[in-house]
């Protein structure tokens, strides 16, 4: 048997059932079969004889089939028969990226869901030491259920001798599949994917929110910090599969159902803060890229077409009564008021109204004025004392202001100073602006050099401190919380001075929370970073976007 001679109705290795032809790639094909022992829907690879990627694709499928996550369509089984290679893979029916996007742009929340599903798969993916070497809008599906699935997990890579990829090349890959899917345009000097290529101003790539109105905010800043070099507002460039699912939580929240069943999931996010302004412009209703019903398509990665964003179990359409007809035929106007019973009945209604209004403000007086004679300190005088307070202030889990911050960077292992002009920035608020360290040598723990840096802030007195919120920028970043060991209104020159209360390593970017152990009382706060991201072979840096204390 041959490739040319594996055609449909035949039986390849006795079990795949050769249905139709999805694709063609360099002289591989790939086929539509049914597995007549499981009887189930596959796709199977085929490599004519001798083709020199027969190594490769079986290299490839040994890694693929070590995946563990859902979201990868797994590699079930590779072998040869008569002469042929062939790759058998699981199916699953949906719509590519690349056909969605020819229909037009996804919304933001429809967007940042599919990126961050994708990159959550990676993220599970890379910790294996393996990478997937082909992300494209073409082996990105979303199923008819609405889910998504990756395609060709190391077997795209090598039918196409594309070599088995990096880490952090499929995180570069997913930001232009970010990019794309916000814009409808490709991040590249040529068309790809059947998109053409994003404009350019300056030499530089033009934001996604430059390209077209209404994307929001944050995702305009990851897609920048993914694809930018270097990233525009000195912003740390993401890197990581872990780093990008992080950024992506932040904005879309971390919810699994399809975008067209996250709207409860998005309000909760919006008074959460995490999803910004320019998110509310983006339409309820699905866009004509989501079409429930599109026609027929077959994608190059051999999945057919089928459906869009289909919500699992979609709501039912609220049924509204219609209004009564009368004899005529004619219908009463919704504007109507229908009568609810007499004015006397009314009448009697207020006055009861009236009257227990009456009984409520008659407590109240005489109450305050039990209170305040209870608080004077002279009954003679008549002269009455401020309430009572505790000593201790209590917890209300409102955020505790701060009035300075400063770097910390002690001697003798420290010079001192560490960027100080930028330490406003991590307590103005605003996300995009950051204070970062020095760049160090070799290292994450500071080249090895000091024990750390960080920033101490002032809170003007005494303050419970019930949690600690740091928006980090930058993966794998170890960071402690530390108030002063002895006069908590003094702060301590030496790290020797300060007592650590909370700490969590090897973090990746975003919103990392620490809460004490023990009941935290202090002026001032240290949040001391002890490791560092890596920025680039040899470098490392640090950065704090945002500084939270709640009492």
């Amino acid at each position: 048997m041959s490739n040319q001679t594996v055609s449909p109705g035949a039986l390849l290795a006795g079990r795949y059932r050769i249905a139709e032809l999805l694709a063609e790639i360099d002289g591989a094909r790939v086929w539509r079969a049914v597995d007549e022992v499981l009887s189930r829907a596959v796709v199977v690879d085929v490599l004519p004889v001798g083709d020199p990627r027969t190594n490769l694709l079986f290299d490839a499928a040994r890694r693929a089939a070590a995946a563990a996550d859902p979201r990868f369509l797994r590699v079930l089984d590779c072998d040869m028969f008569e002469g042929v290679t062939y790759c058998v893979r699981e199916w699953a029916g949906g719509r590519p990226l690349e056909r969605m996007l020819a229909s037009g742009p996804l919304t933001g929340q429809q967007a940042g869901w599919l990126a961050r599903e994708v990159s959550e798969a990676l993220e599970n993916l890379h910790r294996t030491g393996h990478a997937h070497g082909s992300i494209s809008p073409s082996t990105v599906v979303v199923t008819d259920a609405g889910a998504i699935k990756v395609v060709g997990l190391a077997t795209e890579a090598a039918l196409r001798s594309s070599g088995p990829g990096t880490a952090e090349q499929d995180v570069y890959a997913l930001g232009e599949l970010l990019y794309a899917s916000l814009t409808g345009r490709w991040p590249g000097a040529t068309p790809a994917w059947g998109l053409q290529p994003a404009p350019v101003e300056h030499g530089r790539l033009m934001s996604p929110r430059q390209v077209r109105a209404g994307v929001p905010r944050s995702l305009d800043d990851i897609c920048d910090r993914l694809l930018a070099d270097p990233p525009r507002h000195h912003t740390p460039p993401i890197t990581s599969a872990a780093g990008l699912s992080a950024a992506l939580s932040g904005v879309v929240g971390s919810s699994h159902e399809p975008p067209n069943q996250m709207d409860e999931t998005v309000q909760v996010a919006r008074q959460n803060g995490s999803i910004d302004d320019a998110t509310q412009v983006v339409p309820q209703a699905p866009p004509p890229a989501l079409d429930p019903t599109p026609p027929a398509y077959q994608s190059s990665n051999g999945h057919a077409e089928t459906a869009a964003y289909t919500p699992a179990e979609p709501r039912p359409a609220r049924r509204q009564t219609p209004p009564p007809s009368n004899g005529g035929g004619s219908r009463r106007r919704s504007e109507e008021p229908k009568r609810k019973g007499s004015w006397g009945g009314r009448i009697l209604i207020l006055l009861a109204i009236l009257a227990l209004l009456s009984v409520v403000a008659m407590a109240q007086f005489l109450l305050k004025g039990a209170m305040n004679n209870g608080q004077s300190d002279d009954p003679g005088t008549g002269t009455q004392s401020p309430p009572a307070t505790s000593s201790k202030p209590s917890t209300t889990g409102t955020v505790a202001k701060i009035v300075d911050a400063k770097d910390f960077d002690p001697e003798p292992a420290g010079n001192g100073s560490e960027h100080p002009k930028d330490v406003k920035n991590s307590y103005d608020g605003k996300a995009s602006t950051v204070w970062d360290t020095q760049e160090y040598n070799n290292r994450p723990d500071f080249g090895g050099v000091k024990p750390g840096v960080g920033i101490i802030y002032d809170l003007g007195a005494s303050t419970p401190i019930s949690k600690v919120v740091v928006t980090l920028k930058g993966d794998s970043t170890s960071l402690q919380i530390m108030v002063p060991k002895d006069d908590t209104t003094q702060s301590p020159a030496a790290v020797s001075g300060w007592r650590s209360v909370a700490n969590k390593d090897d973090q990746p970017e975003g919103a990392v929370t620490l809460t004490p152990a023990t009941p935290t009382e202090s002026r001032y706060l240290l949040v001391w970073l002890t490791s560092i991201p890596q920025v680039s072979s040899s470098k490392y840096q640090g950065a704090i976007a945002e500084v939270s204390i709640q009492k």
